[in-house]
């Protein structure tokens, strides 16, 4: 099954628990020889690979030249099995990767995660050759971040100052306690969903990554 719009073609591939469903995004500028991949929120919560953090990401990704996959963990809309705590998503996450660089070649590889997606995207930073990473609003205090290696890849972290969901100042003091450290983008006036601050999230993302 696949079907296209817009340079993006959505699909079904093999994975741990299933099939995942897959949405490939083509770059829309001078493509670089590299792959995105970004992780949708907790499944649990109402993450999808719809979200509009998540097609945020995407779009900054393409912008800059890089071709992007979204995908839904196992159990949500068209992936098969079930919430694994974050175990089986990092499973998930890893069959999207290599089922790409099987498609695509061996080229860089860009993650980014916004949430539940930040930890899986942060924890496959720290075991796979990554070239960029981006995590928006990292759930510090609900999933084992505390204890993730080093990640030593350039690294942006962006997070509202007024999340209701993650509390800033643990994502803060993380941030600081990370050795190296992310470049950090603070958001004063954001919630969780950045609502109507998504433009200006792509552009803060898109200037820290080409910095």
């Amino acid at each position: 099954m696949i079907t296209t719009r817009m340079r993006e073609q959505t699909q079904l591939i093999n994975g741990p628990a299933g099939k995942l469903e897959v949405a490939v995004s083509e770059a829309t500028e001078n493509a670089r020889q590299a792959l995105g991949v970004v992780c949708h929120p907790h499944p649990l919560y109402g993450g999808t690979m719809h979200n509009k953090i998540v097609t945020t990401l995407a779009k900054t990704f393409q912008g800059m030249g890089v071709t992007t996959v979204r995908f839904n963990f196992r159990g949500v809309m068209g992936s098969e099995g079930r919430y694994d705590c974050g175990n089986g998503e990092f499973e998930d996450l890893l069959a999207v990767i290599n089922w790409l660089q099987q498609e695509r070649g061996k080229k860089e590889l860009w993650l980014a995660g916004f949430s539940f997606g930040s930890y899986i995207a942060a924890k496959a930073a720290t075991e796979l050759a990554t070239s960029k990473l981006v995590t928006i609003a990292p759930p510090v205090q609900h999933f084992p971040m505390k204890d993730l290696p080093a990640i030593t890849c350039p690294w942006v972290l962006v997070q509202g100052e007024r999340d209701d969901v993650v509390p800033p100042d643990a994502v803060f003091a993380w941030a600081e306690s990370r050795k190296p450290q992310p470049v950090v983008i603070r958001f004063p006036d954001a919630g969780h969903y950045f609502h109507g601050q998504l433009s200006e999230l792509r552009t803060k993302i898109e200037e820290a990554l080409q910095a």
